[in-house]
């Protein structure tokens, strides 16, 4: 069954690069990702239309750091970009390996938060080596997307793993207001928004007002099948975002639902939204990259990031 759990929001709130995989080691998924081209919202600049290269000074000297990676760490699949890239990585979240022995991959995140701390280790590792071949090698920062509920820990061990790695901070930003943004939405409007990002184990509905949300309920899927979610969590996403819709002023329905993440593909959610809701409900075009692409425009833009982060520090 689905575990619903409602989280209130306040609007406050070096290791070496790695070397190359030797040719022909780990299974498929390990070595290769789908590589998608990159789509922006209509009227969204490039992030960065230079594709920074690696840099050094004298000998001895630390090389320059440059360029940024974004990266999208989901319950099945991880999808990152590097800055001047023109694609998005998409791969499974797995890896190979586990410490008892038990052959078969390794999923690091469970519910959109880290599971494994080693395996999330390695899966960061695998996916920022193909940033340093793109060339954004030291980057200078890592956005990456965490749940709204993430706790203080689980926010650690995303910045751990990012510094071991990378030897950068890592700027986390919430996933949703990361889809909003990668959606098109004008998350720093006078008009709140209204957001359900629909994951592979992980359900989130926000309002986001001034840049930062300020409410959230939150459903974690025990399971999901190859056809989207099972016909109880469709229940259960859909009286999740109406009891979050009550507890907000009537005006705020007007600007409808938007829709992100491998879910909102399922037109049979969005019907049942519509009828439920009463209230106008569409996917976001490509809405499963929403979150990395959203992450790929705040990535350039410090003070948005920083403020859309604010209460994950």
């Amino acid at each position: 069954m689905a575990d619903v759990r409602s989280a209130h929001t306040d609007p406050q709130h070096r290791e070496q690069p790695p070397a190359r995989p030797e040719e022909g080691s780990g299974p498929p998924h390990d070595r290769l990702a789908t590589a998608v081209p990159l789509s922006r919202p209509a009227g969204r600049e490039p992030a960065d239309a230079r594709t920074p290269g690696l840099t050094g000074g004298a000998p001895g000297e630390a090389p320059a750091r440059r360029g940024f990676v974004a990266l999208d760490v989901g319950t099945a699949r991880t999808r990152s970009v590097s800055s001047g890239g023109c694609a998005i990585a998409d791969r499974p979240s797995a890896v190979v390996g586990r410490p008892s022995g038990v052959p078969g991959p390794v999923r690091p995140i469970r519910h959109g938060v880290v599971a494994d701390p080693a395996a999330y280790l390695r899966l960061v590792r695998l996916v920022l080596l193909e940033a340093r071949w793109s060339g954004a090698w030291p980057p200078e920062r890592v956005l990456t997307g965490v749940p709204v509920a993430a706790t203080p820990d689980d926010r650690r061990a995303v910045s751990a793993a990012v510094a071991e790695v990378a030897g950068c901070e890592a700027t986390l930003v919430e996933g949703p207001l990361a889809a909003a943004v990668g959606a098109g939405l004008n998350v720093t409007g006078p008009r709140p928004c209204l957001l359900l990002d629909v994951g592979a184990g992980l359900v989130e509905a926000v309002v986001i007002d001034g840049g930062v949300i300020t409410d959230a309920a939150v459903l974690q899927l025990s399971a999901t099948t190859d056809t989207g979610l099972p016909l109880y969590a469709l229940d259960g996403v859909v009286d999740m975002t109406a009891a979050l819709l009550r507890r907000l002023p009537g005006r705020l329905r007007s600007a409808g639902l938007v829709v992100t993440g491998g879910g909102a593909r399922q037109e049979r959610l969005l019907e049942r939204l519509r009828a439920a809701l009463r209230m106008p409900v569409g996917a976001a075009p490509e809405p499963e990259h929403a979150t990395i692409r959203g992450l790929v425009s705040l990535c350039p833009q410090p003070v948005p990031a920083a403020r859309a982060t604010a209460r994950g520090r």
